[in-house]
């Protein structure tokens, strides 16, 4: 059994509670055995003490909703060339994203879909043990209405077919499973809600056949009916919720159900904008998405971070600060939002991740500096730490060829 002992200057374990000062962490055979307070006047020995007392340590990111297969690129050519490019075109484009992911402490994630399932079949053929970081659940592709939003995350059933058929007939199906229920997020008309893709009935069969299977189902909707609608059916996530009301934020709280708000998404669409009067919508959705998000932390809905990373203008990785920083903006605290990004997005996906406390993995983030200079330092990490030591695939100034 190998012991050794990290002297952190800052602790945030992800508890939400507040930041804890010259911390020490035991830690036996990659498990962390202990967490205490940093005596002075009993300090361990040094051979044995990894000295972190220039940084604030936390664990490591989960990002509840990206897109691997696809970039950040604002160039429309390049976007639609993603959606119809082969597998072969798009693998080293999945790689190159759970690097930049892996860069900026995500250590786990849930992809929400592409059209041709690319993703799913690089977890398949590519990837290590999926109970090792970084873990990654995927969706495959959403299901959508016929003649609605979606053919880009997605497929839908075949004419004349009920989703539970298509469901139940279809052989290529990830880790969890996505339904879209409602179209985006009203991005040329404020508030504008459409309506619910799919029926109660139809996600009720879809929520029992997937809970069956051992499966979690995540739902795209916006706007108080759709919403709704997937909540009565017994969803375990709402991606986005945009315009969904107090309403429904009531009943997330009551069910349990976490909110996944994809925050800097619309920041993004504000700042890609081709028109001011584009940009204004946008501005005013994503405020009124931040009066929500205050609410549902008042409420005491759970929130995980998700950045929809592959959208307009949002980029793997480097996108979880910047979701950070507005989730401070809606009403929580650093510690708060540090939770959403680690603990509540584990606990979404079921793995023992997002806290730095006794009997759980010794896997941590090492930023330098104080937490009054966090989130911002999350940009650059110091170090990167798996089982109580550096990870050897992160650099902190990685050369560039």
């Amino acid at each position: 059994m190998t012991t050794h002992v990290i002297l952190a200057g800052w602790l945030i374990d992800g508890s939400g509670g507040p930041n804890r000062k010259a911390v020490l962490l035991t830690i036996e055979d990659g498990i962390i055995n202990a967490v205490a307070p940093f005596d002075r006047q009993n300090p361990p020995d040094p051979a044995c003490v990894t000295d972190l007392s220039f940084a604030t340590i936390s664990p490591p990111f989960v990002d509840c909703h990206v897109h691997l297969a696809f970039s950040g690129t604002i160039d429309q050519v390049a976007r639609k060339q993603q959606t119809e490019a082969s597998y072969d075109e798009i693998r080293p484009i999945i790689r190159r994203h759970l690097g930049y992911l892996f860069r900026h402490g995500v250590l786990a994630l849930r992809d929400a879909g592409d059209g041709q399932g690319h993703v799913l079949r690089y977890r398949t053929e590519s990837l290590a043990d999926p109970g090792e970081p970084p873990v990654v659940q995927v969706v495959g592709r959403a299901w959508y209405q016929r003649g609605r939003y979606g053919r880009m995350i997605g497929r839908c059933p075949a004419e004349n077919d009920s989703l539970e058929k298509a469901f139940v007939l279809e052989t290529d199906q990830g880790d969890l499973v996505k339904l879209v229920n409602s179209g985006v997020n009203s991005l040329h008309e404020f508030a504008k809600e459409t309506k619910p893709q799919f029926s109660v009935e139809e996600m009720k069969q879809v929520v029992r056949l997937a809970e069956k299977a051992g499966k979690k189902v995540m739902v795209h909707a916006n706007g108080r009916i759709p919403v709704r609608q997937a909540l009565e059916a017994g969803c375990h996530s709402i991606e986005h919720g945009y315009f969904m009301g107090r309403e429904n934020l009531q009943r997330m709280a009551e069910k349990q159900v976490v909110l996944v708000p994809t925050l800097y998404a619309m920041k993004a669409c504000a700042e890609m904008a081709d028109t001011p009067g584009e940009r204004k919508i946008a501005q005013k959705n994503l405020a009124h998405q931040l009066e929500q998000v205050a609410l549902a932390r008042e409420l005491g809905v759970r929130v995980a971070l998700g950045t929809d990373a592959g959208s307009l203008g949002v980029l793997h990785g480097e996108a979880v600060v910047e979701e950070l920083k507005l989730l401070i903006k809606a009403g929580f605290s650093l510690a708060e939002a540090i939770q959403c990004a680690t603990y509540n997005g584990a606990q979404l996906l079921g793995i023992d991740m997002g806290r730095i406390a006794a009997g759980r993995p010794a896997h941590f983030l090492v930023s330098r500096g104080t937490p009054a200079q966090l989130p911002r330092k999350f940009s650059y990490l110091e170090a990167i730490y798996l089982d109580g030591k550096p990870s050897l695939f992160y650099r902190k100034n990685p050369v560039r060829h």
